[in-house]
């Protein structure tokens, strides 16, 4: 017998079966619709977390605060994060955001965490401070007690603090040093960045610009404190910081070794916490640019190891860096990023993987390769609903994507923010954090614009509190911190929430 699906044309099929769910020929019953919405609801972000009374309180309000946002004409996360930036300032919705404990920051770099206004304020007006131009119209910094040797396709060396006395205001030099540094402007940013090959291209600039002012020892160190410290303020209570690890140097030129900025990294992160009681701590992710050869790489992961065995507390783990279009796919190094598990050594990885639009591509399959790897993590992971077995992989195994909104906006991924892919990860709630990867770089900070972002833009007018508290709390729950660490930075970051809303559920 042939069945009666397929007797019918396909128009004829599709409207039985919609009339089937109704429940029959009958118009739709609206308790069903109710209760489809409602379980529909609770699949996103958030949606199955039991509300205290304060909370709805609080929650109602944020609807209030969200309704009169998305009736804006000029809506914050449809334009540019550049545009936007001064109407997100104003918004009573990133008021809340900005006194919102947000758990941890799981994936930021350790030279685009610190405003540049302080970079420039406080390292370039230090004595002995040489600057130089470049013929890609950057700057280049270094310390030096003497006069340093010339660089290639640079202009001679000037000391800063010989050209700033002959200078009556200093204000245009520092906005020009400042303008180096980020990404940033007061332009039309479609107009100044139209592709990604420039945007990637001043991006890279911007980080060469600041690197012989961060290696500095001295700056080194209070560069990473006050990066602690601006995030601190922003109620960031963790940070797993990406971190390349550079030789660091002092004034008469000598150098220290990876070993060495380790080792820093774990000394300042304990004399934050002493200074500062309630924020939890820090780790480093171990990184190295994609780009280097499979022998460096190889290099790299050995000595990621040998760290992993000498510094456990603070090293958290291992991830390459840079454009993943540009650079070598993950399965280029295989052989390489096998090492650890040939030698039985545990060291996780936290691999960027799918920062792309190109379909198709060796790049495109980083996703499936990170998993393969057993990533803890995946950084970005903006393609993976062009990935249905790595989106199911991950979910199944909890590992969680690392989502940086404005990053993915700045850096010409997506446009408007409501058609980012995470929109669609949070309805269901697939695992993911989210992080603001170089806020420096943005003209952002700490981890609130991201938020906003993310709640307003992703989230529509369906995130509501609830979606808030468990990103919050899956950044703790995905973080690199043993399980009985988990449970005490919980339990230390519920009393903030609860101060939190107590102090705002009116």
């Amino acid at each position: 017998m042939v069945s009666v699906w397929l007797q019918r044309p396909p128009a004829a099929a599709a409207c039985l079966l919609l009339c089937c769910l109704a429940g029959g020929l009958a118009a739709p019953d609206p308790q069903q619709r109710e209760a489809l919405i409602r379980r529909e609801a609770s699949m996103q972000t958030g949606g199955r977390l039991q509300l205290s009374d304060a909370e709805q309180r609080l929650d109602a309000a944020l609807f209030q605060m969200k309704q009169k946002e998305m009736g804006r004409a000029d809506f914050p996360p449809a334009m540019h994060f550049f545009k936007a930036r001064p109407l997100i300032r104003t918004s009573p919705v990133f008021d809340l955001l900005r006194k919102m404990p947000k758990g941890g920051a799981l994936h930021v770099h350790d030279f685009a965490m610190v405003d540049v206004e302080w970079l420039v304020k406080n390292a370039t007006y230090r004595p002995h401070c040489y600057m130089c131009s470049t013929d890609k119209r950057s700057v280049r910094f270094v310390f030096s007690s003497r006069l340093p040797e010339a660089l290639p396709r640079c202009s001679p060396w000037t000391l800063l603090e010989n050209l700033r006395a002959k200078m009556v205001n200093t204000t245009d030099l520092d906005n020009s040093i400042m303008g180096n540094m980020t990404l940033f402007t007061n332009q039309d940013p479609d107009m100044l960045y139209p592709s990604q090959d420039v945007v990637w291209d001043r991006f890279e600039q911007a980080f060469a610009a600041l690197w012989g002012l961060v290696t500095y020892a001295p700056v080194f160190r209070d560069y990473y404190y006050q990066g602690l410290t601006q995030f601190y303020t922003d109620n960031v209570m963790y940070l797993e910081l990406r971190a390349l690890l550079p030789q660091t140097y002092e004034l008469d030129g000598s150098t220290h070794d990876t070993a060495w900025t380790l080792k820093t990294y774990q000394e300042v992160t304990r004399q934050f916490t002493a200074d500062h009681p309630s924020f939890f701590g820090a780790r480093i992710i171990f990184t190295i640019q994609r780009r280097v050869n499979a022998s460096v790489m190889a290099s790299a992961v050995e000595e990621a190891m040998k760290l992993q065995r000498d510094f456990p507390d603070v090293m958290a783990g291992f991830d390459l860096v840079g454009r993943e279009d540009k650079g070598r796919p993950l399965w280029y190094f295989r052989d390489a990023l096998s090492l650890p598990a040939e030698k039985g050594v545990t060291l996780p990885f936290f691999f960027h993987a799918g920062e792309t639009n190109l379909q198709g591509t060796d790049v495109d399959q980083n996703l499936l390769d990170a998993l393969l790897f057993n990533t803890s993590r995946i950084g970005h992971g903006f393609a993976l609903l062009r990935h249905p077995l790595a989106k199911e992989l991950s979910r199944k195994r909890g590992v969680a994507l690392e989502v940086c909104p404005i990053s993915n906006q700045v850096l010409k991924l997506v446009s408007d923010m409501r058609n980012h892919p995470a929109a669609a990860l949070m309805s269901e709630n697939h695992p993911l954090v989210i992080s603001s990867d170089d806020p420096a770089m943005f003209g952002a900070s700490g981890l609130s614009y991201d938020f906003y972002e993310a709640f307003v833009g992703f989230g529509g007018m369906t995130s509501h509190l609830g979606s808030l508290k468990e990103l919050a709390m899956n950044s703790i729950r995905y973080s690199s911190l043993t399980t009985k660490q988990q449970e005490i930075a919980v339990a230390l970051w519920q009393r903030r929430w609860d101060e939190f809303v107590s102090e705002n559920a009116f």
